[in-house]
């Protein structure tokens, strides 16, 4: 069982928690804002487990980040615990290639109040920071970005409004999925040599603001107008971003086993 007060003071959320979409908006901004979506205990040779009690000694008591699965269910725990109806479900990622991928995204919906929102704080730094309300074809701002979900095939599509057009983030169904879908799922992105997760460091946290992002060595931020990246000097200044950043706190000498070329 999720330990609430410990989650909410995680994201750093003191307000009030009557069940409502200012709650729901209130929760995801804090949660997407305060815990950084990140890989690197796969490249420390470390196992990735999806069981609530890990999750939460890892996000909540160690202070770290995850992945979609992580993220995506500890937040539907709290949630649920506040008293939200919620479905999760399971989406094919598109960005980045127009091959049929797996099931490896997790996301969920919301139903509250006659109005069904779209919830995911596990995409990393493209994600939206406050739930979009399930309008198939309606268009809405998140701070400095702006997203769609439109219909194609039988599915649904999550796109974002990039120089001047729409691309495609992830598809989706509505078919419930079970705890044991992504434990299947969690397994082949965090051990599988194709799985980019595998390969090199991914670390990103969106804000109101800007986009922060790492990918092994190249840093970038983004303000709304495109990423300004630079490459770290070297280890010591990556852990410098890591902390700084993002918050992520490791030992001095800490080395993460990634390929450049893989990603």
């Amino acid at each position: 069982m999720i330990d609430l007060p410990a989650y909410l003071e995680r994201i750093g959320y003191k307000g009030n928690l009557s069940p409502g979409s200012d709650l729901l908006d209130a929760v995801h901004l804090a949660h997407a804002t305060h815990i950084p979506f990140e890989n690197l205990d796969i490249l420390l040779g470390r196992a990735i487990h999806v069981d609530l009690e890990r999750i939460q000694r890892k996000l909540v008591d160690g202070g770290r980040g995850g992945y979609c699965f992580e993220h995506n269910l500890i937040l539907a725990a709290a949630l649920q615990k506040l008293g939200f109806d919620v479905t999760m479900l399971a989406a094919r990622v598109r960005i980045g290639s127009d091959q049929v991928r797996a099931r490896t995204h997790m996301l969920l919906m919301v139903d509250l109040e006659g109005e069904r929102y779209v919830a995911d704080v596990g995409f990393g730094a493209k994600g939206f920071l406050k739930p979009l309300p399930f309008r198939p074809g309606s268009v809405f701002k998140r701070f400095r970005w702006t997203y769609r979900i439109s219909e194609a095939d039988g599915l649904w599509v999550l796109q974002s409004r990039e120089g001047g057009g729409w691309i495609d983030l992830y598809a989706f169904t509505l078919e419930r999925q079970y705890w044991i879908d992504y434990k299947v799922a969690n397994h082949y992105v965090s051990t599988h040599p194709d799985s980019q997760f595998a390969r090199g460091i991914i670390v990103q946290l969106p804000t109101p603001e800007a986009r922060y992002s790492l990918i092994n060595l190249e840093y970038s931020v983004d303000r709304g107008k495109g990423p300004e990246t630079r490459t770290l000097a070297d280890p010591a200044e990556l852990l410098l971003v890591l902390e700084e950043t993002f918050g992520l706190v490791f030992p001095p000498g800490t080395t993460f086993r990634f390929s450049p070329e893989a990603m």
